[in-house]
């Protein structure tokens, strides 16, 4: 018979526990995003020009990292202060007490953020760039304060979380120290191009992700309610939910309007396959979400249209390696 101190049950509990409460999906996302726009966007346009980067693999994986580790810490500390009311939203989803302790949580919360906060200062010296230590420091800041006082607040933590997840992109750019020479001469148009490219993924990130998390608003209105939650569709109401999540992946939709009339000026190939990617894989299905918000009204329902704006996301991600080809 194995003694217990010796027995593996416990430890193995706890890995896959660590596992599903750090959301390793949602981190995958992000590493894919940020690997993307970094090697299929800023890159290529860089070299297309000439200039030379000078963020290299190890100081992007660091920021990778960073940004990894933060998101890790914010699902921990989400479900610490969630406790009470995940048992009634989400009682298959309560990792807290099922594998790790609160008090595991909090030590794992604090060593995340401080590798996160150190990796940011090392990447943030090696490139001279302080603004990459600030949004780090400032972001592991507003996670906090989102989960243990704002989630529930009426708007604010929506679009707080949404600002904080789409932060991962624009913050490549502050951390390439090459994006300084174009400073100096924003009249050469791959300025004009980064700069867009970099509005259009972030603007699609922070509407997308506010949509989204309206939608899980709804699909937690239940427990919400039962400790003072004043969401969005507990204070306007379900059927205006339903109007503004419409109404902001319509706003993803618009975007997209915008941009493809420049794309199909482009005399590139490969923006005739950007222009129906896009109709195919991001605005049909973006439709098809909007039509089924209105016929929704169980948590089930609502955590099917997560889901599926979760793949859109992914298709707007995927659509990065087609970018480079614009400089080939």
């Amino acid at each position: 018979m194995i003694p217990q101190e010796c027995n593996p049950e416990p430890m193995l509990q706890y890995w896959l526990t660590f596992v599903r409460i750090i959301r390793w999906p949602n981190l995958l996302f992000i590493f894919l995003t940020q690997l993307l726009f970094e090697y299929c966007v800023i890159l290529p346009a860089l070299r297309g020009t000439g200039i030379t980067p000078q963020l290299g693999v190890i100081d992007f994986s660091m920021i990778t990292c960073t940004y990894l580790l933060l998101a890790a810490a914010g699902y921990i500390i989400n479900d610490y202060f969630d406790l009470s009311i995940d048992v009634i939203n989400k009682p298959d989803k309560v990792f807290i007490g099922n594998g790790i302790s609160k008090k595991g949580a909090l030590s794992l919360y604090v060593g995340m953020n401080l590798m996160a906060i150190a990796l940011a200062v090392v990447t943030g010296i090696r490139q001279h760039s302080p603004a990459l230590i600030v949004c780090v420091a400032l972001s592991a800041l507003l996670l906090f304060c989102y989960s243990a006082i704002f989630k529930k607040r009426f708007l604010i933590g929506n679009l707080l979380v949404a600002v904080i997840t789409a932060s991962a992109i624009p913050i490549l750019i502050l951390a390439e120290p090459a994006f300084e020479q174009m400073l100096s001469n924003q009249s050469i148009p791959i300025f004009k191009f980064i700069v867009n490219a970099t509005l259009a993924y972030t603007c699609f990130a922070v509407v997308i992700s506010f949509a989204r998390e309206l939608i899980k608003d709804l699909e937690d209105v239940k427990g919400d309610i039962m400790y003072g939650g004043r969401t969005i569709p507990i204070v306007l109401g379900t059927k205006v939910a339903h109007t503004i999540a419409s109404v902001s992946l319509l706003g993803v939709i618009g975007m997209l309007f915008v941009i493809l009339p420049e794309l199909w000026m482009n005399d590139k190939p490969v923006s005739i396959i950007l222009i129906v990617y896009s109709v195919l894989l991001i605005i049909s299905p973006l439709l098809w979400i909007i039509y089924k918000v209105f016929s929704s009204d169980s948590p089930e329902d609502y955590h099917r249209l997560s889901t599926y704006i979760k793949g859109v996301m992914l298709t707007g991600i995927l659509s990065m390696p087609l970018i480079q080809y614009l400089f080939a």
